[in-house]
């Protein structure tokens, strides 16, 4: 055998090796779910008849999660767990997950065995029917009305308005993703949810999965009413990035512009006002009673208000054009994302930057 084919038999050979699937899950403080829950996974993912592996990142538990967990790698050696410093939040710990996970497919779900294991393989089958991004739907949601089920349907509601991808349950941790969508994505605060808009907006296929959803049985939720509030806030930011992160100066400018001509009429009206109590506008039948000096009104301040907001605007989006261009210079991250290149004789090749 040749070093060639020994080559290529040992590229295939890494290759089977390598996980093709990867299932991501963010715990904290679920030492009472992990291991029923990993004997439920691996049951199902072994079935699948695919190479995978299961990410798990702690964030930062207090209890025994980690040394539960710990213990099941001599069980299941596909097991493989991501312990951070501190807790960090469930984005932090699923984005830790992600970077570590090795798969083409890459899977997320929660730890506290709400989410169904058993509709993985409808997951990736719709995956498979070309779209990018799967995001589970809990229709039948098994949560708390007015605690949790209410603000989550106001919230997708705002959220599929303002963003214009309309998904019935962007909460839904059960998703699956092609890895790629995932490639440039950075997640902060409560943006794990949103990583279908993200990708919708780059051009991906995103499609909708109603899946089973299961009532928590063991330990405590982790999450409150003001939840909504700090996710509906990072939806503004994340809308802000797509829509003027490569042009901020259209958004300040803009704003500014706006606000210097509303000081214009309001400077305008202010001389209307004086030259008529002057009696300078007699002749066009206006009478001296319909005047008023500048200190009658608070048009002077208005005219002093608008101005000054417009010119701190308008230099607020030149400070931002600069950073957002130095970002983009110094990481040499492209303005465009190209789907593929087609070539004569050649087959299509997918690039996305």
């Amino acid at each position: 055998m040749n070093a060639t084919a020994a080559d290529r038999e040992l590229e295939q050979e890494l290759r089977e090796r390598r996980p093709t699937l990867s299932v991501v899950i963010p715990v904290y403080n679920e030492e009472e779910n992990v291991e029923p829950l990993c004997e439920e996974l691996f049951r199902v993912l072994e079935e699948l008849g695919r190479p995978y592996e299961v990410v798990i990142a702690d964030d930062g538990s207090t209890d025994r999660t980690v040394s539960i967990l710990t213990g099941l790698q001599s069980r299941y050696p596909r097991l493989r767990l991501i312990t951070l410093r501190r807790h960090m939040g469930q984005t932090a710990a699923l984005s830790a997950g992600i970077d570590h996970a090795r798969g083409d497919v890459i899977v997320t779900m929660d730890g506290d065995r709400q989410n169904d294991p058993a509709d993985i393989p409808r997951l990736l089958e719709k995956l498979a029917e070309g779209y990018d991004v799967v995001s589970g739907w809990r229709r039948d949601r098994k949560d708390p009305f007015w605690r949790r089920r209410l603000p989550s349907a106001i919230a997708n509601w705002i959220i599929s308005r303002l963003s214009g991808v309309y998904l019935h349950d962007y909460g839904c941790t059960l998703k699956a993703y092609r890895r790629d969508v995932l490639r440039d994505v950075r997640l902060y605060g409560e943006m794990h949810r949103f990583v279908p808009i993200y990708a919708a907006w780059q051009g991906a296929r995103v499609v909708e999965l109603p899946v089973n959803h299961r009532p928590r049985t063991r330990g405590k939720s982790k999450y409150g009413l003001g939840r909504t509030f700090r996710v509906v806030l990072d939806l503004v930011l994340l809308k802000f990035l797509d829509r003027y992160g490569q042009r901020p100066m259209h958004l300040f400018g803009g704003f500014g512009l706006i606000s210097i001509g509303l000081g214009l009429v309001a400077f305008a009206v202010a001389v209307y006002f004086k030259l008529a109590r002057l009696g300078w506008l007699t002749a066009l039948g206006i009478p001296e009673s319909a005047g008023k000096d500048f200190v009658e009104t608070p048009l002077p301040l208005l005219v002093v208000l608008f101005v000054l907001t417009g010119v701190l605007s308008i230099l607020m989006g030149l400070l931002a054009e600069m950073v957002m261009r130095t970002y983009y210079e110094a990481q040499g991250k492209p303005a465009y994302l190209v789907r593929e290149v087609l070539e004569v004789g050649q087959p299509a090749r997918e690039e996305r930057k």
